[in-house]
């Protein structure tokens, strides 16, 4: 990041871009809607009602291949699977912490990877996914961020880690009221605002009552401020919305949060304001990581109650998750507990988030793959002038 302020474009290299080939020259159907399936159907001479169907055992079911489809006649599985694949990443690592928490390590096909994590608690339990390989910011406090921008992941790849995390829990076909992933939080590796596209139709696809089945409050976004984006969001995704905000001023927050740079607080704040469904019952999360001697003061945290007036809010204080040459520590508890009553006694929700697979390098800012951005001539094979190697 500059010191000039960027622009959006310059944080949106590739807009809805496809994964680059993998060799597999049959179509993925994951990521697809069900109107988008239906026009698949319809190409081949098949009733929409057909894309019901294979909907139904993608999303519901969990297959993975059209041969289990059995009220689908055998000529046309046969068909389907010449035409067709239902994709799943490779999960090349899994991970237990200590407290339950699990962290999968999942191979893309074109060889990138991403990190996808599931926090079981009392009651409920939260898939955090990500929507990009890398991360096209590079907020001073987050271990992603010091990963290099590779790509944005496609819709499928982001819908994909919900299908393999319930592969991997054994939660296949289940009811909604009985799933152990209670709730889908886009926080993982990436800017889901920067992936618009892709992000709003894997959220489509995971409210889907036919299909995934999350009510839209059981769907969280969670961006560090991309405000043009952010009033389109609550139009057209109407989930609920989480503010990695971590300063109440901008010019501690440019230093924390970049972006903040292009966006400051108060633009920041008043596209929050205008989130369409914004009320009391539907506040917005303010992510807030606790830095000791940072931001972390009683006056932060007066601060921080200025500038949120008037905004249905509630604030999560994290302490700092260390990773390998962060040069930022974790504030002490009774500090954290301080900042926290002084939310509190001004009438505003402020929870402390209990660490969870910290063990594990599972917790809030610490995921990171090894994936590097290599260029396309690269993938293909060429040299860097487009022939063949010799």
């Amino acid at each position: 990041m500059t010191d000039s302020a960027p622009k959006l474009d310059d944080f949106m290299p590739g807009g809805r871009m496809a994964a680059p080939a993998d060799g597999e020259s049959r179509k993925d159907l994951v990521g697809l809607t069900r109107a988008e399936l239906a026009r698949e159907m319809e190409s081949l001479g098949e009733k929409r009602f057909r894309a019901d169907q294979i909907f139904n055992w993608i999303y519901f079911r969990g297959v993975t291949g059209f041969e289990a489809m059995t009220d689908i006649s055998r000529p046309l599985r046969a068909r389907l699977e010449e035409l067709y694949r239902i994709g799943r990443p490779q999960v090349v690592t899994a991970q237990v912490s200590s407290d339950g928490t699990r962290k999968w390590l999942l191979r893309l096909a074109d060889g990138n990877e991403v990190e996808t994590v599931f926090i079981p608690e009392p009651g409920r339990g939260t898939l955090c996914i990500s929507s990009q390989v890398g991360c096209t910011l590079t907020c001073s406090f987050c271990h992603t961020g010091t990963q290099a921008w590779v790509r944005n992941l496609t819709a499928a790849e982001i819908a994909g880690q919900v299908l393999t995390a319930r592969d991997e829990l054994g939660e296949w076909p289940t009811p909604s009221d009985d799933r152990q992933i209670t709730n889908v939080v886009l926080m993982g590796m990436g800017e889901p605002l920067f992936n618009y596209d892709h992000v709003k139709a894997a959220v489509e696809l995971c409210k889907d009552e036919k299909g995934l089945n999350f009510s839209r409050r059981r769907i969280t976004l969670s961006t560090s401020g991309i405000v043009p984006e952010i009033r389109r969001a609550g139009a057209e995704m109407q989930v609920m919305l989480a503010i990695s905000l971590h300063a109440a001023r901008d010019e501690l927050r440019d230093e924390l949060v970049p972006v903040n740079k292009r966006w400051p607080i108060k633009e920041l704040l008043a596209a929050c304001r205008d989130y369409p469904s914004l009320s009391n019952a539907r506040r917005i999360t303010f992510e807030y990581v606790m830095l000791k001697g940072v931001n972390d003061a009683d006056a932060d945290a007066r601060e921080l109650l200025r500038v949120l007036e008037g905004i249905p809010s509630k604030i999560n204080l994290i302490p700092f998750n260390p990773w390998p040459g962060s040069r930022y520590e974790t504030s002490e508890p009774d500090r954290v507990q301080r900042f926290g009553e002084i939310i509190r006694n001004a009438g505003i929700m402020a929870t402390i988030r209990r660490p969870r697979g910290s063990d594990i390098a599972a917790a809030c800012g610490q995921l990171k793959s090894e994936s590097a951005r290599v260029p396309a001539w690269k993938r293909r094979g060429e040299t860097k002038d487009g022939h063949a190697p010799a």
